[in-house]
């Protein structure tokens, strides 16, 4: 008797009724009980005999023959069609104990000892079933020893295969279970190691690592959502650096399963339309299989993707996607642990700062008021232009640097003060470009105005003077061998729109998204990297927005959108 295992997960099904057509008149042929094992070897003359015993059955495919814990009262012959054995644990697992086909018997077992059925017996498709009763069993056995020793051969053959099934099985299940503990104990090790950095870049590095080890990948990404931009960035290595790269949300194999929320797994990937080639083109790397995942945190929300590119051995599987969403969690939650950590470093520091800021504030505040007035004196009392004109330049630059202090003050603290008014736009920029022109003179660096828009604005022109200075000022620190820093106004569809544009070298696109983050710095080694900072800070006070641009070898421009105060739009 041929015999195969296999075990899939599955309710038992209920029980069926058998289709039978009987023909009680028409007995078997002798030729069909010989070619049964159960006769093999045994005289025609007793099979002729045996003929009468027999009740043939017909059974359609697909249905019961018997059902476990039934009674025994039959042993059945199959003269033709297959009869699959199964057995269901007590779990609902369905495991397929033998398929038998012509020639073989079943049913014997509850004839020997009595008890219930021990399996399940279903034909395959459909089959022809010669049926000896209990009865006419006990004494065929007792009479022939043939058939006796036909039967305990069956049964010992039987015995053996199932041993030798056992023993195959259970060493696939230990090996199965080694797999499932060796698994186990990777992604412990994986969420030690995801877990083990607080610095955001080095955690994506390090899930990207485990990842990519654990299923035999060749290489891959791991983006974070930005929900505000509907973006994916991600950093990947650029000679001795890191260099940031964004992805909209929809756009090729990770954008569709960061919108989605589904994994994907391909064998081709030139072959799946949502593949975006363009950076296999760019790198000369030629993408095969792909395994594109999705990152969730503890709520089960989208929080970034996997994408995981030619395993080494074959196909991604299964296993690989299981091990990944097991991942999933592990490095969300080192991303959360990261962004936390940064936003109570930024706001140490930040706190730090604002110490630092009331320190100096108060030190200073009684000198400089001193300075002031002494500036205010000399001007009264000074018949010489030239001694006005520094007097004026002293008071400026007293009232710059309070202003500054102040203004970094008020960020740590995330207080604001501004005092909005219908103000000239022209006139608020006059009262300081005059001061900063001179010092940009000393550069080399020439001022021009573009005023396209010469009305009013809902300003605090201390503020946006403040604004203006510190992005002149940025505009010269990027020109130090000269230039030219242009002022720009316009009117367009109620907005009112302010530019400062400059010659320099520009700034690389992975650093434009950063420029407004608190202590980030590009291009000089001074400064406390909170400037621009500050300006985004008092331009949003004043409703507006700025956004920056910027051409490599060409200069950079910081453009301030402001509503118009007749618009009545914020």
């Amino acid at each position: 008797m041929n015999k195969r295992r296999g075990t899939k997960k599955s309710a038992k099904p209920p029980r069926r009724r058998t289709t039978r057509r009987t023909a009680p008149a028409l007995l078997p042929s002798i030729e069909s009980l010989q070619r049964n094992i159960l006769f093999r070897n045994v005289e025609p003359s007793v099979l002729r005999r045996c003929r009468k015993f027999f009740t043939p059955r017909h059974v359609d495919g697909d249905d019961l023959i018997f059902d476990e814990y039934s009674k025994g009262r039959d042993l059945f012959l199959i003269a033709s069609g297959r009869v699959r054995i199964k057995k269901y644990t007590k779990f609902g697992v369905e495991s397929l104990l033998a398929v038998l086909h012509p020639g073989d018997f079943f049913g014997e077992l509850s004839l020997i000892d009595g008890l219930p059925r021990s399996a399940r017996a279903e034909a395959v498709d459909d089959c022809e079933l010669l049926l000896l009763s209990a009865e006419n069993y006990r004494g065929l056995v007792q009479n022939h020893r043939q058939v006796a020793l036909n039967l305990l051969s069956n049964i010992a053959l039987r015995l053996r295969s199932m041993d030798q099934n056992f023993v195959m099985e259970l060493g696939r299940n230990i090996l199965a279970s080694r797999t499932r503990m060796d698994r186990l104990n990777m992604l412990i090790e994986a969420s030690k190691i995801v877990n083990s950095a607080l610095e955001l870049g080095a955690v994506l590095a390090l899930i990207l690592d485990v990842a990519t080890r654990s299923i035999a990948a060749d290489r891959g990404t791991v983006y974070l959502l930005e929900p505000q931009s509907e973006e994916l960035w991600s950093l990947i290595a650029q000679g001795e650096g890191m260099v940031e790269i964004r992805l909209p949300m929809g756009k090729g194999l990770a954008g569709y399963v960061a919108r989605t929320g589904e994994t994907v797994n391909i064998t081709d990937a030139y072959r799946d339309p949502r593949f975006n080639p363009d950076i296999d083109h760019k790198s000369g790397y030629t993408t095969q299989t792909v395994l594109c995942m999705p990152m969730r945190n503890r709520e089960g929300k989208v929080i970034g993707v996997f994408q995981l590119l030619n395993k080494r051995t074959g196909h991604f599987g299964p296993e690989d996607e299981s091990f990944i969403d097991a991942l999933s969690i592990h490095a969300a939650i080192a991303v959360e642990n990261a962004r936390l950590a940064q936003e109570m470093v930024l706001n140490e520091r930040l706190s730090a700062v604002g110490r630092m800021a009331a320190t100096i504030l108060h030190d200073i505040k009684n000198p400089m008021a001193t300075m002031r007035l002494y500036a205010g004196l000399i001007k009264q009392k000074s018949d010489s232009p030239e001694a006005s004109r520094m007097a004026d330049e002293m008071m400026h630059q007293v009232d710059r640097l309070s202003a500054m202090v102040q203004e970094i003050l008020e960020f740590s603290r995330g207080t604001s003060t501004t005092a909005l008014s219908n103000t000239s736009l022209p006139g608020t920029l006059e009262q300081v470009l005059p001061f900063l022109e001179t010092d940009l003179a000393s550069k080399k660096i020439a001022l021009q105005r573009s005023y396209g828009y010469d009305g009013v604005a809902l300003l605090d022109a201390g503020k946006f003077a403040r604004v203006l200075t510190n992005l002149v000022g940025n505009a010269a620190d990027a020109m130090p061998e000269g230039g030219t820093v242009t002022v720009r106004t316009a009117f367009q569809n109620d907005r009112i729109t302010v530019e400062v544009a400059d010659t320099g070298p520009g700034i690389p696109q992975e650093m434009l998204r950063r420029l407004f983050e608190p202590f980030f710095t590009y291009g000089k080694k001074h400064g406390t990297g909170l400037g621009l900072s500050i300006v985004k800070k008092i331009v949003e006070d004043h409703h507006g927005t700025i956004e920056v641009s910027s051409t490599p070898g060409k200069g950079s421009t910081f453009r301030i959108v402001l509503p118009h105060p007749a618009s009545g739009k914020p």
